[in-house]
């Protein structure tokens, strides 16, 4: 098993550890990963494949990873994601059609700003509340928002049934309409921010995060202003919650409406970091691809078991019921989700003909 081997591969210094794999072996399969990712997949892939899947997958990995930030990393409880999303989606959205003249990926990062920006006003009661006052007070964007950009057709561009279309997608003239397209637009910014988000929590700030998490009395006594990193940590989640909303209405949906993000997104997003793995970059992939191919796997079974796919309604309450059990599964016997489990099977596999 010598792909598994660690062999004097050693950290002599604090640069070493803050690599984003630290043995050479991961940083190859990751290489490896990017390289099928980008070239082979897009030649290969059919259309339900891009539309039905991938595209879904990762937008939900990355909108998990932003909640992961703020509540696995920070400790900072939420159930307003979907309204962060929607916030990203229409401010895009209106960049793109106020101001033409800005490229598409800048308005992408600007929408995912102004979320962030929203995200530090949700944020704000958090420096006196904590706990199921906190996610009451985030569950109030969530109303908020889809009110707000109904209420007022400036939004919707005076669209009287409150529906945004994705204008045409392009980058330096290059056009991304199509599911290719759309695939490779989603795999590049996902990719950029997972790496993006890797470096800020191997830093200073990614520290705080955990030392505000674990115990905010102590992270105080050693001068971390708890304050001024939960409004960090709130920013920071807000805006890759943004950017996976403004990717949602464009690169997903094409059309999107502010009540389409609603509570049932939100618990979504949660399911996936409690499933994959609480603290875990790498668990809020492994919950979205859960997510995602969990509805697609019990059809299957279905097929093969009674000859014919289940009803929509029959398959939407199994998947209720699996969550349900799962997440009660996870939260009491395994908090660290599925990224616990993978990681034991590959510490197993790692130590296979030593293990005894």
């Amino acid at each position: 098993m010598f792909l598994f081997s660690q062999a004097r591969q050693f950290i002599q210094d604090y640069q070493d550890e803050k690599r984003l794999f630290v043995l050479k072996e991961h940083r190859i399969l990751l290489w490896f990963t990017l390289l099928v990712a980008f070239l082979f997949v897009p030649f290969v892939g059919s259309e339900y494949l891009f539309n039905a899947i991938l595209v879904p997958f990762l937008i939900l990995a990355l909108a998990g990873l932003g909640l992961n930030i703020l509540t696995g990393y920070a400790g900072q409880l939420s159930l307003g994601s979907a309204a962060f999303m929607a916030v990203g989606a229409f401010a895009t959205y209106n960049l793109e059609l106020r101001i033409p003249q800005l490229p598409l990926l800048l308005n992408l990062v600007l929408g995912g700003v102004i979320a962030g920006i929203f995200g530090i006003l949700v944020g704000l009661p958090s420096l006196r509340i904590k706990g199921f006052y906190l996610i009451v007070s985030t569950l109030a964007a969530q109303f908020f928002v889809p009110w707000l950009f109904t209420q007022y057709s400036w939004f919707t561009h005076e669209n009287s049934s409150g529906v945004i279309t994705a204008p045409p997608l392009q980058i330096a003239g290059v056009s991304l309409n199509s599911p290719v397209g759309h695939y490779l637009l989603t795999l590049s910014v996902v990719v950029l921010l997972t790496l993006l988000a890797r470096n800020v929590l191997n830093s200073q700030y990614g520290r705080a995060f955990r030392a505000v998490r674990d115990m905010e009395t102590a992270a105080t006594t050693i001068g971390i202003s708890v304050g001024k990193t939960k409004l960090i940590a709130f920013a920071l989640s807000s805006f890759y919650l943004g950017v996976a909303g403004s990717l949602w209405a464009f690169a997903y949906l094409g059309t999107i409406e502010a009540d389409g993000l609603d509570l049932s997104r939100s618990f979504q997003i949660l399911f996936i970091i409690i499933i994959g793995g609480l603290g875990s970059l790498t668990g809020s992939f492994l919950g979205a691809a859960f997510i995602v191919l969990l509805p697609i796997a019990l059809s299957i079974l279905g097929t093969l078991l009674f000859g014919h796919s289940l009803d929509q309604a029959l398959l939407q309450n199994l998947q209720k019921i699996i969550f349900g059990g799962l997440i009660i599964y996870f939260l009491i016997k395994e908090p660290e989700g599925l990224i616990r489990l993978f990681s034991m099977a590959y510490q197993r596999i790692r130590k296979w003909p030593l293990r005894y």
